[in-house]
């Protein structure tokens, strides 16, 4: 007879998967609840401590370690030694493994969980059924995923066995890859290990597949990580069709921009980069500001809030084609004004789901990876260099022009006032041409405005663009050798400079 061990912690469909088994000649062998649930639903089951003749024991923590349930599932078959051994020692073959692992993650996301409620949650005989089952894939089925279970009782009236037994062993160790990433991390952080390991164990689940990437000839898919926080992927998507690769990579931008301000503020971007920020009294004041900053490269943006977004606002933002807005609260008329646009995609982000410290930022490179600290410490001083102090109206906004260029791509110039940007320069080859295209795109708005540098000036070029353009203040990390090439530049022009000592390259 052949023999089925089903010891599920995901109950989903597996009284209806066991049934099939049982209705194809299969012993179904189990373990606790998923032993009692099929009981209960009719099945015929075969307790695992009657295949071992040993109880389960030590709170459950051993059910399935057992030579007679292991070598059942890992005797190569068409192996004469193998065989002997198993009619030697009475040890009965086993065909198919369905498990699913305690629920770890699950566990540990929850806000009061404890240390010992997650090693509870450690599942070992689960893992060890599955890679013993998966490593002898081509005898032993291996079904982790319940979307899974319809394939394999349709193949066991056909062909195709052999197949769908490799892609599911491949599958498998997926899953408990995956499973022990989480447990790893998890306890790396309760025990303070170091943040940049020797093996470093990362793992995500696919939210989604995606149209495309970057391009439409790109494949791509859409993952979210075991950590949150305020993020994109913590995001509810309320209105409108699926995401896409780039708008979920705008949105993820904007988002982090926006979380820079405390007061409310409006962040849009376009292609990754800020095109325009405003703060206001509320979020209308906030766009209404940020789309007279930039109304041409708005259109076809990314908007985020850090503050309810009201009907006024809403009203305001259907105006133009935009493609998403992400925002902590809608109102119930803001919300119903914006979904009158039938593709804009309307985000929630909870403010309330902000991670309790900042989560390293990961960079795919060709064959490996970079890992960093999140950058956010914004200046370790605010030091005036020059002859001239920046007057007391502009400190405000020396401050808000540096935040939005932490934001912006290096190299990075960023001209604001009254808390609104009104030039940005971003992802030039050198500063001087940052600079420029910064205060082409302020116009006649750069005179009385401040300007922001994501990192030091090597030559006095810029300061003078800055005289020409009108510039009230500079304030930029420092740090060059040629400081006080630029710092003289100030003196002789007569525009305050601001040192911060924190550089903000963005690549």
């Amino acid at each position: 007879m052949k023999r089925a061990i089903i010891s599920v912690s995901d109950k989903t469909g597996v009284a209806e998967f066991a049934r099939g088994l049982a209705e194809k000649g299969y012993e179904i062998i189990s373990t606790g609840g998923t032993a009692a649930l099929l009981r209960e639903e009719g099945i015929p089951v075969l307790e695992a401590e009657r295949v071992t003749g040993f109880p389960e024991c030590l709170d459950g923590r051993v059910k399935t370690l057992h030579p007679l349930i292991h070598g059942g599932v890992l005797a190569v078959r068409d192996d004469p030694s193998h065989m002997e051994t198993l009619e030697k020692l009475g040890i009965g073959e086993i065909d198919i493994i369905c498990v699913n692992l305690y629920p770890f993650k699950d566990t540990v996301a929850k806000p009061n969980h404890t240390l010992g409620e997650a090693v509870e949650n450690i599942d070992i005989g689960g893992p060890s059924l599955i890679r013993a089952g998966a490593k002898n894939y081509r005898y032993v089925t291996v079904v982790t995923d319940a979307g899974d279970y319809q394939a394999v009782l349709d193949t066991l009236d056909g062909g195709g066995a052999a197949e769908l037994r490799f892609r599911l062993a491949a599958k498998a160790f997926q899953h408990t890859a995956a499973y022990d990433a989480y447990i790893a991390q998890y306890l790396a952080k309760a025990a303070g290990l170091e943040k940049f390991p020797d093996r470093l164990t990362l793992t995500f689940e696919k939210r989604q597949a995606l149209r495309y990437g970057e391009n439409s000839h790109q494949d791509a898919a859409y993952y979210a990580g075991a950590d949150g926080g305020v993020c994109i992927t913590a995001a509810e998507v309320l209105h409108g069709k699926e995401l896409s690769y780039n708008n979920i990579n705008d949105a993820d931008g904007a988002i982090e921009a926006v979380l820079e301000f405390a007061e409310p503020c409006c962040v849009a971007v376009k292609h990754a980069n800020p095109c325009a920020v405003a703060t206001g009294r509320d979020s209308a004041e906030a766009y209404a500001r940020a789309f007279a900053a930039d109304p041409v490269s708005i259109f076809g943006g990314i908007l985020a809030f850090n503050s309810v977004v009201t009907k006024e606002c809403a009203e305001d933002i259907i105006k133009t084609f935009i493609e998403i807005v992400v925002a902590p609260e809608y109102t119930a008329d803001a919300l119903e004004t914006l979904k009158t646009k039938k593709n804009l995609r309307i985000l929630l982000l909870p403010q309330a789901a902000a991670a309790a410290e900042p989560q390293p930022v990961y960079k795919m490179v060709g064959g490996g990876l970079l890992a960093q600290d999140r950058d956010d410490l914004l200046l370790n001083e605010r030091r005036a260099v020059t002859k001239t102090r920046p007057r007391e109206e502009d400190t405000a906004d020396l401050e808000f022009a540096m935040k939005v260029c932490k934001h912006v791509k290096s190299n990075a110039i960023v001209l604001a006032k009254d808390g609104c940007t009104v030039g940005i320069g971003g992802g030039c080859a050198n500063r001087i041409w940052a600079a420029r295209a910064a205060i082409e795109r302020a116009g006649e708005r750069a005179n009385g405005a401040v300007m922001a540098s994501d990192a030091f000036f090597p030559f006095g070029d810029v300061v003078q663009e800055c005289a020409k353009a009108g510039v009230a203040a500079i304030i930029q990390p420092g740090g060059s050798l040629n400081d006080q090439l630029s710092i003289d530049a100030c003196d002789e022009c007569g525009i305050p400079m601001v040192f911060t000592g924190v550089r903000h390259f963005r690549h």
